[in-house]
């Protein structure tokens, strides 16, 4: 056994350490004493050292090994203990070797891709800082841990956002990134408060132990089952955290910051979040039907809807980041199907092929001198091989390719949603195949015109001023904003960044293979998640596991796999063959166009309706309540009042003694009068 209590919070607090050092050190704060190169050598070190530490922790959980212990107590509530502890299990153990091992991909990934960036070491601190903060949230043994690695996470979500902090649309994407996850968390902490409330204690334990007692209560007031609300609670917060439908619109905007967050943040790490916290309380969602059905058409909506739009964004990060939300989508399905075991499954297949992509989008940026329109692109193929070949093995994994990771996890979504009982999953087991053939087709089309075809790279800017300028509010992904690409040559990324690309690429191709077994048939997850029987999708599609190779060549006779096909063969034909088609289509179909291109309009009404009517409810309040309630009528009225009356007393106070006597007099008077005659 390599395991113990110390080795947990040395793996926790490893990259706390790296991120004070290069964040105090190396940025001014406390002096430069550490330099560019000191701070990724300290960062990089820390961060492997919690990495290997992480995949030792899951040897010994694979040999039998189970903790659950504080660290530390923080404060008493009554009977109620406050506490900093570990849960070291299978789930907790899989996330710290997913979180840590994409986490050092990015490390290294960043020497080259910010090289140049005056924000080094401080770009250090903050990825350092959010690995930390991960970490804490996955080891979590109770509420009070979960949710200051919750709220930490997007805190340093907010800070990598607006990296590039003198650029207006950063600065608007991580208010907007921050204002939006404060929704979500409203709802977590008020389901946090409702199980503490009544089940009196913070420890995941405990409270899974009372679920049963727990499901027999009803919310004061109401009928209400409490676990379903406390459950709905729950899931908002993850909405949130998750980029779930409605409150998805903050995760494309991120794309301001730098790429490699975009790799680590949105797409193998925060945005999971919320479908590890799902997971770890399937104890409490299995005893809510309405919860799942609330949980599966959200994520039916998302993993369809969301795609699509993917297929209209020129920016190639936007691409990728759309393609994050759809698979979000996914893994939600498949916990509103309760195959909690299949949504970890994706979430770790797709946090290896997603960060490939989104480090391959960088590499590309780089490539390209930091244009990132794939309109500008074409035939990157013999310029950028490794960057090539690394991306095409990510794509196919993305669109489930038999043999890849990606296709052992999505296909068994698919059969989830389709063996699932809960209302709603008719819808989501059709939408998860229609977004096959979605997914396909926009992940195509930017393999396609990024690395295929005709060389566009000497038509950068000629697509007129209005897509210029349609271009420009995209954001670049650069140092600097006029950093535009000028008809250099491309050329192939240094090898800190193709290392990372070519390291990721291995999971990418056979971790599903290599682990589907394990994780989803194996007992992985037998005392960690729980699924009762009235929730057959586990139960049924083991029944058509026959290992990998027998499901993997079995996929060449299944509906997934030929809309896979049809997706790609679309995207060859009308980017490749024919460009002329979506334009064609596009005129044909200006109205839906015009939705897509406005996003479904979630962005106008958050703007206009939501925000604008806050800031006129908060003028009107701010006029009539603040300005004439409370400074007119009760400060400056009181005054006016006191003033008054003032004014009236300071005629009696005349200085002369014989006032002052005669009044003592007529007062002695009054009373005599009133003990004589008031008390008859």
């Amino acid at each position: 056994m390599f395991s113990s209590p110390s080795l947990y919070l040395a793996i926790a607090l490893a990259p706390l350490l790296g991120a004070v050092l290069a964040g105090l050190f190396g940025t001014g704060f406390l002096g430069r004493q550490v330099g560019r190169r000191t701070s990724h050598m300290i960062t990089i070190a820390l961060v492997a050292f919690s990495a290997v530490g992480s995949v030792l922790v899951l040897v010994d959980v694979l040999n039998g090994l189970r903790y659950d212990g504080t660290v530390y107590t923080w404060m008493m509530l009554g009977q109620a203990k406050l506490e900093i502890g570990f849960l070291i299990d299978p789930l907790s153990a899989l996330m710290m070797v997913v979180v840590t091992s994409v986490s050092l991909m990015v490390h290294i990934y960043t020497i080259g891709y910010m090289s140049e960036d005056p924000g080094y070491q401080r770009f250090f601190s903050y990825i350092s800082l959010f690995t930390f903060s991960m970490l804490m949230l996955v080891m979590a043994n109770n509420m009070v841990q979960l949710f200051f690695g919750w709220e930490a996470v997007g805190l340093v979500s907010y800070l990598l956002i607006g990296f590039w902090y003198t650029k207006p649309t950063a600065i608007f994407a991580n208010m907007k990134a921050f204002l939006v996850n404060r929704v979500g968390d409203f709802g977590f902490v008020l389901g946090i408060g409702l199980l503490f409330a009544y089940a009196g204690t913070m420890h995941y334990g405990d409270i899974f132990k009372q679920a049963d007692d727990l499901a027999k209560n009803t919310l004061p007031g109401t009928d209400w089952m409490l676990l379903t609300v406390a459950c709905i609670c729950l899931f908002i917060g993850a909405m949130g955290k998750s980029a779930q439908v409605p409150l998805h619109a903050w995760l494309p905007d991120s794309m301001e910051g730098p790429t490699p967050i975009s790799a680590l943040i949105h797409a193998a790490t925060m945005v999971t979040a919320g479908i590890f916290m799902v997971a770890r309380f399937s104890p409490l969602f299995e005893l809510s039907d309405v919860a799942l059905s609330m949980i599966i058409i959200i994520g039916a909506i998302g993993a369809l809807f969301l795609g699509i739009l993917g297929i209209i964004q020129n920016d190639i990060k936007r691409v990728v980041a759309y393609s994050t939300l759809s698979q979000l989508g996914y893994m939600t399905v498949a916990l509103g199907a309760s195959a909690y075991s299949v949504a970890i499954f994706h979430l770790m297949t797709h946090a290896f092929f997603k960060a490939l992509l989104f480090l391959g989008a960088g590499s590309v940026i780089i490539g390209m001198h930091h244009d990132q329109d794939i309109r500008n692109m074409g035939g990157l193929r013999k310029y950028m091989p490794i960057t090539w070949i690394t991306f095409l093995i990510g794509t196919l994994a993305l669109v489930g390719t038999p043999f890849f990771s990606g296709f052992y996890s999505k296909e068994h979504i698919i059969e989830a949603a389709a063996a699932s009982t809960v209302w709603g999953s008719t819808f989501a087991q059709y939408a998860v195949l229609i977004g096959v053939f979605v997914t396909s087709l926009y992940s195509f089309r930017v393999y396609f015109l990024v690395f295929h075809g005709k060389e566009r790279f000497d038509t950068s800017g000629g697509h007129g001023d209005a897509a210029h300028a349609g271009h420009a509010a995209h954001g670049h992904d650069a140092h600097a904003d006029d950093h535009g690409h000028h008809g250099g040559v491309p050329h192939e990324s240094p090898w800190v960044v193709t290392l990372p690309l070519v390291l990721l690429a291995i999971p990418s191709v056979v971790a599903g293979a290599w682990l589907c077994d394990a994780l989803l048939f194996g007992g992985y997850f037998k005392d960690t998640i729980v699924v009762l029987a009235q929730h057959p999708a586990m139960a049924t599609i083991a029944k058509t596991w026959h290992g990998w190779l027998a499901y993997g060549l079995h996929a060449f006779v299944t509906v997934p796999f030929w809309l896979m096909v049809a997706g790609a063969v679309v995207a060859w034909y009308c980017y490749l063959i024919n460009p002329k088609v979506p334009a064609a289509i596009q005129s044909k179909l200006k109205f839906i166009n015009c939705v897509l291109e406005n996003k479904y309009f979630f962005d106008w009404f958050y703007e206009q309706v939501i925000a604008r009517g806050s800031r006129l409810l908060g003028k009107g309040l701010w006029q009539t309540a603040d300005r004439g309630l409370i400074d007119g009528l009760l400060v400056n009225g009181s005054a006016k009042v006191i003033g008054a009356i003032a004014a009236v007393t300071r005629r009696l106070q005349t200085g002369f003694i014989y006032h002052y006597a005669f009044a003592m007099i007529i007062g002695l008077m009054a009373a005599i009068t009133y003990i004589i005659f008031g008390t008859k």
